[in-house]
């Protein structure tokens, strides 16, 4: 049994979703289970409307309606004759995300968030799986949030894999039983979505790929393939380096770490499921489904074959310092950490000194003012914004001497492996130097 996970990208129209079709008809021959994400942009849209619902503005119903608009284009693209009860179910999903709208200044913010941003993927897996029945492809739909089971940490939940796994194992045996599937048994569930057993909760963002990982950990599947609209993973981004390179083969251990200092075409949790049962992924392009992609394993052998170039924008420097100007000591750095778990934040990098501590993060706004606001009472804090994070992995000294001209250098790390930077300023393809 195999597991495919497609993005936002591979089904954001009615063309894409056909392509979609095409690869599960070719290229999968035993069991599937296919996770699929929000229709191209639906999350960064849903999560507009939420704003809009919370401030009322004016705009929110159109924006409403644009959203189903969109889905409804992909509908009559794919179903022409108009007959498929899928559009019942579309319009009935879109009644519900209304009513969840509503109530969005009822209910906690993040309990909110999840209510509204799990339609995303409830609505595409129903256009999916309609659309791969007309075509031949007989299909269970399944609702993630009955299987993926979670704690109440809304928008980024941990997952309770033995609930998890004991739903997802009944299931299939079910589903394998049951005489409503002929052939090879298809599965089209959600990525990114769970519960906690009463309300709806999320992976955090680009979820999907977690959603994959668990179903994969879960039933013992031989693969997991996440399917792009890039080659395969690359040492680095395009969008700064053009000649950025295919990387064909790498370990769990270096996609672990790649993926924590920031690479974006894996999720962060998404490989120690697949590390514990030593089941392959492999990264592979749904324009180009015939080619190589990228396979993760255990085997180590390649990993310094090139250096990875990794950017993260849009970061802010927190340097923290006691106010009586004395050491910051085990139980400072212990309530500074409580502080950055209570307003969901992630420390990028951390240096410390005898006097204060400094913790470069993605600049989340208004959960950054509210920590630096609470650290007031006891640190004094100082800050930059509109800073970048730069991580070469593999490095060699004439190739950082090269990227790091002209740049200011705020706080500098170098290990065996990884030297890291956080700089003044962004990164564009014209200021990065090719890999």
């Amino acid at each position: 049994m195999k597991v495919y996970k497609f993005g936002g990208a591979s089904v954001k129209s009615a063309e894409a979703v056909e392509n979609v079709g095409r690869i599960i008809k070719d290229y999968a021959d035993d069991d599937l289970w296919v996770v699929v994400s929000a229709m191209g942009k639906t999350t960064n849209a849903l999560e507009s409307l939420i704003e809009a619902y919370k401030q009322m503005l004016p705009t929110r119903g159109q924006m409403l309606l644009e959203l189903k608009a969109f889905h409804t284009g992909i509908l009559d693209g794919l179903f022409p004759f108009s007959g498929n009860e899928v559009f019942l179910t579309v319009n009935q999903l879109f009644d519900a995300l209304e009513s969840e709208l509503e109530k969005v200044k009822q209910v906690p913010f993040d309990q909110a968030y999840d209510a509204v941003v799990s339609y995303g993927e409830l609505i595409s897996t129903h256009i999916i799986s309609a659309y791969l029945d007309e075509s031949g492809l007989p299909n269970t739909w399944v609702d993630a949030r009955e299987m993926i089971k979670t704690d109440s940490r809304f928008r980024e939940a941990e997952v309770d894999f033995i609930t998890t796994q004991a739903n997802l194992k009944t299931r299939w045996n079910r589903i394998m039983n049951s005489n409503s599937i002929t052939g090879k048994g298809l599965m089209i569930t959600q990525g990114f979505i769970a519960s906690d057993g009463k309300y709806s909760t999320t992976l955090g963002r680009e979820g999907s790929d977690y959603t994959g990982a668990i179903i994969a950990w879960s039933l013992d599947a031989s693969e997991l393939s996440i399917w792009k609209d890039v080659p395969g993973m690359l040492n680095a981004d395009p969008k700064f380096f053009p000649e950025a390179e295919r990387i064909s083969s790498l370990s769990y251990k270096e996609a672990i770490e790649l993926s924590y200092y920031g690479a974006s075409v894996i999720h962060p949790r998404t490989l120690k499921p697949l590390q514990n049962k030593d089941i392959p992924l492999y990264v592979r392009s749904f324009i180009h489904p015939e080619a190589e992609g990228t396979s993760i394993h255990h085997d180590e052998s390649h990993d310094q074959v090139r250096a990875s170039y990794i950017f993260k924008q849009n970061q802010v420097l927190i340097s923290i310092i006691a106010q009586d100007f004395s050491f910051i000591m085990e139980e400072n750095l212990s309530h500074i950490f409580s502080l950055l778990a209570k307003h969901g934040l992630k420390a990028n990098l951390m240096q410390n000194s005898a006097l204060s501590f400094s913790i470069c993060m993605d600049d989340k706004g208004e959960r950054v003012d509210a920590f630096m606001k609470e650290c007031a009472g006891e640190y004094k804090t100082l800050y930059n914004q509109g800073l970048s994070l730069l991580t070469v992995r593999h490095y060699n000294e004439a190739k950082l001497a090269e990227l790091l001209t002209n740049r200011e250098v705020l706080v500098e790390q170098k290990s065996r492996r990884t030297a890291r930077y956080v700089l003044k300023g962004g990164f564009t393809s014209s200021s990065a130097a090719t890999p």
